[in-house]
């Protein structure tokens, strides 16, 4: 239990760290004149990634607790995953946020991933939430997390946001 809560505490704070940077960008863009989009799913987001720790905890406790054999690979992938987190973030720039802004003036941003991927941030995000789970054997968290957040992103996030740059 250990491992996976240790794992969970990197990653909260990790997610705090990266809150606290998507509220200074949230603050400039607002300052700027910066419009949100999309307010009301945002807490689809908070209880999805909130549950997918849960989730992945309960499992790891009421499981079978025991590392699947090419446990060593899916930590590889789980780091790659993390500094194509930072790739993406820094691409952005101040326009990275966990919520959707856009302001006046504001251009889409067409650097780094961006200029071959058009959600590479959400890409990253999907990939985590299947993979972190199956490091520890949790596949049903896996699953539930990776369905959730697909239809989450297909069918609220990604039309809200192509809206919104739609007007910018």
């Amino acid at each position: 239990m250990l491992l996976v809560q240790t794992v969970t505490i990197i990653i909260m704070l990790q997610r705090l760290t990266e809150l606290a940077l998507s509220n200074r960008n949230m603050k400039r863009a607002l300052a700027r004149g910066g419009i949100e989009h999309g307010r009301g799913h945002y807490w689809m987001f908070v209880v999805l990634h909130t549950g997918w720790l849960i989730g992945m905890n309960v499992e790891w406790q009421v499981g079978p607790q025991a590392l699947p054999s090419f446990w060593p690979w899916l930590c590889l992938c789980a780091v790659l995953l993390q500094a194509a987190r930072y790739i993406v973030i820094r691409s952005l720039g101040e326009a990275w946020n966990t919520r959707i802004i856009t302001w006046p003036g504001m251009t889409v941003v067409r650097n780094g991933w961006y200029r071959h991927v058009r959600h590479p941030n959400y890409i990253v995000v999907a990939l985590e939430l299947a993979l972190i789970p199956m490091i520890f054997g949790c596949v049903v968290t896996a699953v539930v997390a990776s369905v959730a957040n697909a239809a989450l992103l297909l069918l609220v996030r990604i039309p809200a946001e192509e809206r919104a740059l739609g007007t910018h």
